[in-house]
């Protein structure tokens, strides 16, 4: 039946109307986040999503809801993607370099990965698991290549750590620097952490 003119609309309209624009927010939110980082401003997020900012207020909360909701698809899939190729990877030495590079590649391609490695919202469980991810393989990865030579001896999880979070904090406040000296500077860092096995070939 159809509503009479003039009629508030019905419950169920009403419904639709908030799962469309939640959608409309959550679309808009994953292409801005992932182009521009985890901070951009909510307006522009607003206006992507063809809706208003207290409309994304009404349906997540505030920043911090919308970033949980969409946290899978903008960073944590592509993440856990990447750990969980690196551990079909045999020979450590190319893990450890397969890891560090695409670790790198996202860092580059990917500003809200490093919202997140920053901790930029520290009591969100959810950016807080992801981390905790990263850095269980970052021990991982880090211990087995140590015990095989593919990495210097004195190289820690946590030299591993502060090295990306250095890079994060570069890319995030720095001047984004072209791709080929980007990856000239990631083959630097490999080069100096390698261990001996891995540099005279015997992987």
């Amino acid at each position: 039946m159809r509503e009479a003119a003039g009629t508030a609309p019905s419950g169920s309209r009403l419904r639709a109307d908030a799962r469309r624009n939640a959608e409309q927010i959550r679309s808009a939110a994953i292409g801005v986040f992932q182009g521009r980082g985890l901070t951009v401003p909510l307006e522009e997020v607003a206006k992507a999503a063809g809706v208003s900012k207290a409309t994304i207020f009404n349906r997540f909360g505030g920043r911090l809801g919308l970033v949980e909701a969409v946290i899978e698809e903008v960073v944590a899939s592509e993440l856990f993607a990447l750990i969980d190729h690196a551990r079909t990877i045999d020979d450590i030495g190319e893990r450890i370099t397969y890891y560090l590079t695409a670790i790198r590649d996202l860092q580059y391609h990917q500003p809200a990965f490093n919202d997140v490695l920053l901790r930029t919202f520290p009591h969100s469980q959810q950016l807080v698991e992801i981390c905790r991810a990263g850095s269980d393989a970052n021990e991982e990865f880090v211990a087995a290549a140590r015990a095989s030579g593919a990495l210097r001896p004195c190289f820690t999880a946590g030299d591993l750590h502060a090295l990306v979070v250095d890079n994060a904090l570069a890319l995030k406040h720095g001047e984004r620097p072209p791709r080929d000296d980007y990856d000239r500077r990631t083959r630097y860092i490999l080069d100096g952490i390698r261990g001996r096995s891995f540099a005279s070939g015997e992987r």
